[in-house]
């Protein structure tokens, strides 16, 4: 796939200019352009507003789950998007809500309502517990059993955990990473079944704009998912560590020496695969949703494997800040039933795996209790389904 890409760069260096215009297309002409832009008529056909929204109102979202003085209408009404508790009208008023798309994708609820669900039924829990169990014992020293506080060894930054040992808003933090924006990106926007839905295909084939639109239906729904990595960017010049969220994760994973260049080839597979869409080059379409599923997909994997292992390095000798990271594995462990191995409909583990995973972590006393022999045998299983090392993770920047 990668040799795909080399040459497909190549191509664009002849055949493109700093652009692309669908118009041009005519003739089927596969043109990648540098960057991702796309125009028709001289005017973009790339529009996500509203998975920048999306980004936005999980941002708010996060930061108000650490605010002591919110109240659970408050917060459920910022993941429901109703009360107007957004900081703008454009949130407030945006037609998505960071509920109505958690486990919401094509491939994998459509035909499985129970199990979204209890899914987003797992984040109102989670809410609630922030509510009435963390915020009550702000100023209290946690303790095994008892919600509260923790100071790491810094005797700087403070760490408010449950009677379990778990940071809510770093957990949901993660999960919104897996039950919104993987899913929505690796099972609904890049869905063979969503991409051509309906008309889609024909009325790519032959320029049939969204009605108001300058782009084909298909072609949004490829860039919705691009949103969805790179919404709080200048898609122009794109850049990482954006937000708290997946944009963030690529980044993180991308500084890793071990697996240096996935940015790249998330990013090329996202715009080979919309000027595949141009070019009515559905096979190539495919081909690049599936490296962006698979690339995507292991990003969920490797940190959920050196969160774990900064939990052992840290669990003797500095509870609040093991807490911390295991809270971030926790939620990114739960993420794993979002991913996608390529070429499937299948996640790389299934909710059972993971429910079993979420178990082992929460005996007794959760994270008080949690041993380095659990830690490591869930790390172990991790890699080893990815086929990745646990060496390999465990040192990934922060």
């Amino acid at each position: 796939m990668r040799k795909l890409a080399l040459y497909l760069l190549l191509v664009a260096v002849v055949l493109s200019s700093c652009s692309s215009d669908d118009n041009s297309s005519e003739d089927n002409q596969l043109i990648i352009p540098p960057t991702y832009q796309f125009t028709r008529n001289g005017n973009s056909t790339v529009n996500y507003i509203d998975q920048t929204n999306g980004i936005l109102m999980a941002n708010q979202f996060i930061t108000a789950l650490v605010n002591v003085n919110r109240t659970e209408m408050e917060l459920q009404g910022m993941y429901n998007n109703t009360g107007n508790y957004f900081s703008t009208s454009a949130l407030n008023e945006s037609p998505i809500n960071l509920r109505g798309k958690t486990a919401a994708s094509q491939d994998y609820f459509s035909n499985n309502a129970s199990v979204s669900s209890a899914i987003r039924s797992d984040v109102d829990g989670w809410i609630t517990n922030q509510v009435v169990e963390v915020f009550p014992n702000w100023a209290i020293t946690a303790t095994s059993g008892t919600a509260g506080k923790l100071t790491e060894a810094d005797n700087i930054t403070i760490r408010r955990v449950s009677a379990k040992g778990v940071q809510y808003a770093q957990l949901m933090g993660k999960v919104i990473v897996g039950s919104f924006m993987i899913d929505q990106i690796l099972n609904d926007n890049l869905s063979v079944a969503v991409l051509d839905a309906g008309n889609n295909r024909a009325n790519n084939d032959n320029e049939v704009l969204v009605d108001g639109s300058n782009y084909t239906a298909m072609e949004h729904k490829w860039d919705e998912a691009f949103g969805y990595a790179y919404g709080l960017d200048n898609a122009q010049s794109p850049q990482l560590n954006q937000d708290f969220f997946l944009n963030k994760y690529i980044s993180r994973v991308e500084n890793d020496s071990d697996f240096a260049g996935i940015a790249d080839d998330i990013y090329s597979a996202f715009k080979i695969g919309r000027a595949a869409i141009v070019a009515k080059d559905y096979d190539l379409r495919d081909e690049q949703a599936d490296i962006i599923k698979e690339k995507l997909s292991v990003i969920i994997g490797i940190r959920s494997v050196f969160y774990l292992r900064q939990g052992v390095f840290q669990l003797e000798t500095d509870k609040a800040r093991a807490f911390h990271e295991l809270s971030e594995a926790y939620g990114f462990i739960y993420a794993l039933q979002f991913t996608r191995q390529p070429g499937t409909i299948s996640p790389y583990f299934t909710k059972a795996e993971i429910d079993a995973y979420l178990a082992q972590l929460m005996i007794g006393n959760g994270f008080w209790d949690v041993t380095d022999e659990t830690l490591n045998q869930i790390a172990t299983a991790i890699a080893n389904r990815f086929n990745f090392s646990v060496e390999e993770a465990e040192f990934a920047p922060q």
